[in-house]
């Protein structure tokens, strides 16, 4: 099990990615369009600069569901591999078998 502080610290990195992501587009297609003025997009960048720095997508980390692991998680199902393991075992995600040839 990951500390609780943990999980909670990636609930609320999810919280303001969702809270700033609008803004956050628009600002970056400023920056991007060079038929703008350069003072017009230095004033984009500085402002995309003030965002929190949480806000940013890439500061967010996978973590299983179940145990808040963060190594070895599976995207299609949001487990990590031991979970994900067990849970197959037990027959609880429909169509995935266990591999033999």
């Amino acid at each position: 099990m990951a500390k609780s502080c943990m999980v909670n610290r990636e609930i609320k990195r999810m919280r303001m990615v969702n809270k700033f992501s609008s803004k956050r587009t628009e600002l970056k297609a400023i920056v991007k369009n060079t038929s703008l003025s350069d003072d017009e997009r230095r004033d984009a960048r500085e402002k995309l600069n003030k965002l929190p720095r949480d806000a940013n997508p890439i500061r967010m980390r996978n973590r299983c569901a179940i145990t808040g692991r963060a190594h070895g998680y599976y995207r299609k199902f949001g487990l990590s591999r031991n979970k994900l393991r067990e849970a197959a075992m037990r027959g609880d995600i429909p169509g995935l078998v266990k591999a033999s040839w």
